[in-house]
């Protein structure tokens, strides 16, 4: 089948289409220590669940017309997470989600991904009123990455079983 996933290209981050190949550099990624402490799961994920996260992320491509990307550096192609946009079918929402490797934490990229992904929800999908952010309490990093991006703190809830924040943006306050 061939998808319609763009590649999309910010001042340091190029974010394509996951393919196969991106199996062990994701399963390296996600396999760092403490790497998932702030996700309902915090277990490393086996190479086989890696597989099936990039399946299902495809999948989601051609259900809704956008999902995650793969990430990687533009002054280095090597895969260092992923993000984008996941819709939410427990809440009928659209989240803006990342993960970055920890050695890209901390210098901007996070937001600039985040940005980037916003920009083309927005760009994209006129009946795209809102993007939200789920982030774990703890987890103040992301909380910044959040704010940074424009989303506003809304509330503090629960989701998948997890207390957490709740962010949002509308459309009509995106500078993107």
């Amino acid at each position: 089948m061939e998808r319609d996933i763009p590649t999309i290209t910010t001042s340091r981050l190029t974010l394509r289409p996951f393919t196969e190949d991106d199996v062990e550099p994701l399963y390296r990624v996600l396999g760092q220590k403490d790497i998932l402490r702030y996700f309902p799961n915090p277990n490393p994920l086996s190479r086989e669940r890696v597989e099936r996260l990039i399946a299902k992320q495809l999948q989601h491509w051609d259900e809704h017309g956008y999902g995650w990307w793969a990430i990687e550096p533009r002054s280095k192609p090597e895969l260092i997470g992923w993000g984008g946009l996941q819709y939410l079918p427990e809440t009928d929402e659209t989240e803006v989600a990342y993960l970055l490797s920890q050695a890209f934490h901390s210098n901007g990229l996070g937001t600039e991904l985040a940005q980037a992904s916003l920009k083309f929800g927005f760009d994209h999908f006129a009946d795209l009123h809102n993007i939200i952010a789920i982030v774990h309490p703890e987890n103040i990093a992301s909380q910044r990455v959040a704010l940074k991006a424009g989303l506003a703190f809304v509330e503090r809830t629960n989701y998948f079983g997890m207390d957490c924040y709740r962010y949002i943006i509308e459309r009509s306050d995106f500078n993107g």
